[in-house]
């Protein structure tokens, strides 16, 4: 007898291992990667006090125009270095609240055509490594499906894990795997305590089933806090950013066994209810914040923004090259200098 299934097997894809042999991070590269994850990872255990800007495209949805961005933030990365360290967002999976519209470059190369999965883990790897090659910086991008890290875990040098995953047991098990910086995002709830828990869990080492193995993890001390706002039940934006959250995020975090209490402030998102205009006054705020209060400074190691080539969004198939098709972004001239005000108020 045979049992009717909903799933579609298409194909079977390449295995993380069979993609990273197609397409390897050279040993140059991979020696630049282990140097930028030791700054990475001394600014959030405390041993460096530069801080951390995370910035770059809502999503990264065209190779050209995501590091041609990239190859202008090193340039000015070289400027700031003594006191930041910028991560370029290629985030490469986005999540859909709806589960309409672009999904992403490993969904779709080509946000105009269909879905190709074979076409777009290559399309990851290749972006990812480009960028690394031209301008010497890793990445940050956002583990949407946590069954896809082996596919990127030699080459990104931050993870984010966004507000609806956060709450997920294998997200959490899998970045107790991680080691590199992992950013557990308060759910859109605004629930501080579910993204301290996934702290926790994330701190801790687990055994469980991955990818159709059993496997043991040792539990990743670099997992951290992300601040992104809420959203109420009329659907209204809470922003969390301002001095009070900052200073009940550092009291929560007191009653906890966590290692290395730290935080990132997105900007974007409900704390500016998705007004991109707005990271600019949010940043700015933050940095405040740090210089009134130590215990604020230690906590706060680094923000996030939404920046392309252009400011604003368009639609799939707009046409404007280093736009955005998902959420809007600042623009670059403003991203630069708010990149330069971030570094003076350091």
């Amino acid at each position: 007898m045979v049992i009717p299934m909903s799933f579609e097997f298409v194909r079977e894809l390449p295995t993380p291992a069979q993609i990273k042999e197609e397409y390897p991070i050279p040993p140059e590269l991979l020696q630049k990667k282990e140097a930028r994850d030791r700054q990475i990872a001394d600014v959030i255990t405390g041993k460096s006090d530069k801080f951390l800007v995370i910035i770059g495209p809502c999503s990264a949805d065209n190779e050209d125009s995501v590091c041609e961005y990239i190859n202008r933030l090193a340039r000015v990365n070289e400027k700031v270095k003594d006191k930041l360290i910028l991560i370029p967002r290629i985030y490469t999976n986005k999540p859909r609240t709806t589960g309409e519209g672009y999904k992403g470059i490993v969904h779709q190369p080509d946000p105009e055509k269909k879905p190709d999965f074979l076409a777009g883990l290559a399309a990851m790897r290749k972006m990812h490594i480009r960028a690394i090659q031209e301008s010497g910086l890793t990445a940050a991008d956002e583990m949407l499906y946590p069954e896809n890290w082996p596919y990127v875990s030699d080459i990104l040098s931050y993870v984010a894990i966004g507000a609806r995953s956060v709450e997920d047991q294998q997200h959490r098990l899998t970045v107790s795997g991680f080691d590199v910086p992992a950013g557990m995002k308060n759910p859109t709830s605004g629930d501080l305590s579910v993204m301290l828990n996934s702290v926790y869990a994330a701190q801790h080492p687990h055994s469980f089933i991955y990818r159709g193995w059993e496997v043991n993890t040792t539990g990743n001390e670099l997992t951290h806090t992300v601040l992104r706002g809420a959203t109420n039940k009329h659907g209204n934006s809470i922003p969390n950013y301002h001095y009070e959250d900052l200073n009940l995020l550092l009291e929560m975090y007191g009653k906890m066994d966590l290692k290395n209490p730290a935080c990132v402030i997105d900007a974007n998102h409900s704390n500016s209810g998705k007004q991109f205009e707005q990271q600019i006054r949010i940043v700015k705020e933050v940095m405040h914040s740090r210089k009134l209060s130590r215990d604020i400074r230690e906590l706060v190691k680094g923000v996030m923004v939404e920046s392309y080539l252009e400011e604003g969004c368009q639609k799939v198939g707009g046409g404007v090259y280093g736009k955005s098709i998902t959420d809007p972004c600042l623009g670059w001239e403003d991203s630069e200098k708010l990149i330069y005000d971030i570094a003076e108020s350091q």
